[in-house]
């Protein structure tokens, strides 16, 4: 390709991030490096369906060339394969965007995943973050893009050997395609095969076989082109002519992931409004599934024309979900703004969601294991619905799966847990924390196991929050077990722990009140507990402040200045508090008292507020010890 004899060829170093994937992908860990080529064709795909939607508003942009094509054109002499396309092209500004920099958040949890990923792992990566164009130089030693934009008179050549720089310089107009873009891939030695029309239209077949662009094929320069994609939507067949694979192949294509979907709900809505969805969900957890500013990545289609896909069709607790909806409803020239503004989209978001949940719903009840997989990978997701969601939280937290004190492994649903309810009990018990071993040893729980009352144990963060906003399930409310009183009073310890419990005695009375008074400000109360049976001591809150653990993600999120002050409960039946109470001087007691709280504090979690005071007195209880 030669440059225009007087154009200056720009020098540039890829952002580090680039640089250091470049890396990866010329030392590739991937075992199937087939992945690259159904990257590029979903990228010129794009650009296909990016020029018809800007068509609609300057058709002259299409000029005498309005069916969308790519072309594959091998030359096993040259040992090159070259991916062109038709569509909108890009301008040398484009180029430095799109080819020199990663923008998409989380490029550095990509790199990380990758560099710790084995060997086979990586093509489930790749395109999870915007870099499916760099999987090129998995197979290519030198990457040579001309690209004119559709009604520029201008063409720019990008090249790179992937070794941490690149090139831009404006292109003969003789050398460019009239519109779009043309990759030249120079293989390495070991990618032969790519240059192979067996190898290349076989992939393309298993990979993008449903692209909604035709695709040809070119067996040698010169050659005769050859339809290997017939560019027919996939959506747009019947349920019955699609096999299992076409639908795989197309997520694939679609999603950039590699996995296979664990759910797919394809379907022509009728009626007011008319239009096709087909939604897939994943096997495997995206990796940016947590992000902060994670959106849908479902796209718009009008007509088959693509929209955008930033029109928000699902909620955010569905933003695992990947597919598409084409609708007539909607006018071919709609702006991005109206599109958001739209009582058309919002009928069809409520549609789409409610058919995406009813399918996880038939998978609850068909498949127990596929759901427990499903549930498994994005449960976590799926509760933050139960608080944003209130149309739907019902159906929600009947989905909702939860570990508890009466399941080590399986987790159990709500109406499992009401049908195990005792007699006597009023509210459904949860205990919330970040870590599910430390919360299976919290102190708060002994009572409950006592009386075999199962606890809810929730170690998900949104599972703090949404448990505000459901405020009962079949008329059972829920209640935090570190919040308020515990009324375990009206239920009956099982047997093997319903041996009789000694009154409080006046000492340990004495001790508790002593306790209060010694603390003051720290606590805002001391009492006996009907909880505990086993530890000496735990914190709770009280009654109308925030859940122990809620609390504690709000002042780390700073939206809490100051946390309530807990209530210290004290359990009058242990052999620590009994010898407390009967033994001698205030300093001894004083000391062990503000022990006592700081061991309650870490119980749950914390350290002691003040750490130099905490040793000190634990060395003068060591002594007194000692001393005898």
């Amino acid at each position: 390709m030669s440059n225009v004899a007087d154009t200056p060829v720009e020098n540039h170093v890829f952002e580090a991030d680039v640089a250091r994937l470049l890396h990866l992908m010329v030392h590739s860990v991937y075992s199937d490096k087939d992945v690259f080529l159904r990257e590029l064709i979903s990228n010129a795909a794009d650009a296909c369906e990016k020029l018809r939607y800007e068509a609609i508003g300057a058709p002259e942009l299409l000029t005498d060339d309005a069916v969308a094509r790519i072309t594959l054109t091998l030359d096993a002499d040259s040992n090159q394969l070259i991916v062109e396309d038709n569509g909108i092209g890009m301008s040398r500004d484009d180029m430095i965007e799109a080819l020199g920099t990663i923008a998409r958040s989380g490029t550095r949890a990509f790199m990380e995943r990758v560099e710790a990923a084995k060997a086979g792992e990586g093509a489930q990566l790749i395109g999870q973050f915007g870099v499916g164009f760099y999987s090129a130089f998995m197979v290519a030693d030198q990457v040579d893009v001309i690209s004119r934009r559709a009604g520029s008179h201008h063409a720019f050549l990008w090249s790179s050997d992937g070794k941490g720089s690149y090139t831009v310089a404006e292109a003969d107009l003789s050398d460019a395609p009239a519109r779009g873009t043309r990759i030249t891939l120079h293989l390495m030695d070991d990618a032969k095969t790519y240059a192979a029309k067996w190898s290349v239209s076989r992939i393309v077949k298993d990979q993008s076989g449903h692209v909604p662009v035709p695709i040809d094929i070119i067996e040698k320069p010169g050659a005769e082109a050859e339809r290997i994609g017939d560019g027919t939507a996939l959506w747009t067949k019947s349920r019955n002519d699609i096999s299992k694979q076409d639908y795989t192949d197309f997520y694939r294509g679609l999603s950039g992931f590699y996995d296979e979907p664990a759910l797919t709900v394809h379907f022509r809505a009728e009626g007011r409004h008319e239009y096709t969805g087909l939604a897939f969900v994943p096997e495997s957890k995206p990796l940016d599934l947590f992000d902060p500013d994670g959106k849908g990545r479902m796209k718009l289609y009008v007509k088959r024309v693509f929209i955008t896909d930033d029109a928000e069709l699902l909620p955010r607790y569905l933003r695992f979900v990947r597919g598409l909806v084409d609708t007539a409803d909607l006018p071919l020239n709609v702006s991005r703004e109206m599109i958001q503004e739209s009582p058309i989209l919002a009928a069809i978001r409520k549609g789409l969601t409610s058919r995406i949940l009813t399918a996880i719903e038939k998978l609850q009840e068909n498949d127990k294991d596929a759901f427990a997989k499903l549930w498994d990978a994005f449960g976590a997701v799926l509760k933050e619905g139960i608080y944003d969601d209130f149309e739907r939280r019902s159906q929600l937290i009947a989905l909702s799966r939860f570990r508890s004190t009466l399941s080590d492994e399986a987790t159990r649903s709500l109406a499992d847990y009401i049908k195990d309810m005792k007699d006597a009990q009023a509210a459904i018990y949860y205990l919330a924390g970040d870590n599910l071993d430390r919360l299976k040893s919290s102190p708060q729980l002994e009572g409950f196991r006592a009386r075999g009352i199962e606890v809810l144990l929730l170690t998900d963060s949104v599972d703090s929050f949404w448990v505000t906003a459901a405020s009962d399930f079949e008329g059972k409310p829920f209640k935090s077990i570190t919040q308020g009183a515990a009324d375990l009073a009206q239920v009956p310890k099982t047997e093997s722990e319903a041996s009789a419990s000694p009154e409080t005695s006046k000492d340990v009375s004495d001790f508790i009140a002593f306790a209060k008074t010694t603390l003051g400000e720290a606590v805002s109360d001391v009492r006996a507990s009907d909880r505990l049976t086993e530890s000496a001591v735990c914190l709770v809150a009280p009654e109308q402040a925030y859940d122990r653990q809620l609390e504690k993600l709000l002042q780390g999120a700073g939206r809490l200045d100051t946390a309530a002050k807990p209530i210290l409960e004290i359990n009058p039946v242990h052999g620590l508090i009994a010898a407390l109470a009967s033994s001698g001087s205030e300093g001894f007691r004083t000391d062990a008292v503000k022990l006592l709280l700081d061991q309650a504090r870490v119980l749950d979690g914390d350290k002691p507020e003040d750490p130099r005071a905490f040793a000190e007195r634990l060395s003068r209880l060591f002594e007194r010890a000692l001393k005898g």
